[in-house]
């Protein structure tokens, strides 16, 4: 799952996008609202985390250019402690729940987890045939066994199962769960698709 972080403060940015990483989302960093707004429209992300005090457009305004432009993605607001009318005018603009700073991991990730559900209309479990993904403890299990998964394999996996029965597109996948850096001439999008029929061999019905 891709996620857009738009924060101007280096430490906070390296932090969230760190521990995002490292639950195997895909992130994006914008520091201004202006570079916000330009990704956004142009990367379909799974969710945004929007810092409300931004050089430029503030996230307040850069929440409601977003829900003017008919883009719906859950947005999450990083807001300052005890300012309890920032808290209001962000979900007023479009935000679709707040986080106060300081905030922990475990925090952060649980509210994360809980966007994606909801964007999803689905709980913490992906079934498939005999598949069950498990989003919240990160963990594969086939026939009751479990599978073990790197953090970008158990990724690909979760965003093939959340589209099932569709065929996804090589293109989608890149946008998904690559960064912008990512060299779109590699074969990596089929190395790890390859890697996953090797851990869950069958007839097909879960790729």
């Amino acid at each position: 799952m891709r996620i857009l972080v738009v924060e101007d403060e280096r430490r906070v940015a390296s932090f969230v996008s760190r521990a995002l990483r490292e639950n195997s989302y895909t992130v994006d960093l914008a520091e201004s609202g202006e570079k916000a707004i330009e990704m956004a429209t142009a990367t379909p992300y799974d969710s945004i985390l929007l810092d409300i005090r931004l050089p430029g457009l503030s996230g307040i305004q850069v929440c409601r250019e977003l829900r003017d432009a008919k883009i719906d993605t859950p947005i999450l607001m990083l807001t300052a402690r005890g300012l309890v009318e920032q808290r209001v005018e962000g979900l007023d603009a479009g935000a679709d729940d707040y986080l106060t700073k300081p905030f922990a991991v475990a925090e952060l990730l649980a509210r994360v987890r809980a966007l994606m559900r909801r964007r999803a209309g689905s709980g913490r479990m992906l079934r498939y045939a005999d598949l069950e993904l498990d989003r919240h403890d990160r963990r594969l299990t086939r026939a009751g066994r479990t599978i073990a998964l790197t953090a970008k394999e158990f990724a690909l996996l979760e965003f093939l199962l959340s589209r099932a029965p569709e065929v996804v597109a090589r293109t989608e996948i890149i946008e998904h769960l690559w960064d912008t850096h990512f060299d779109p001439g590699t074969n990596l999008v089929v190395v790890y698709v390859n890697r996953l029929r090797q851990k869950i061999p069958g007839d097909g019905n879960s790729k």
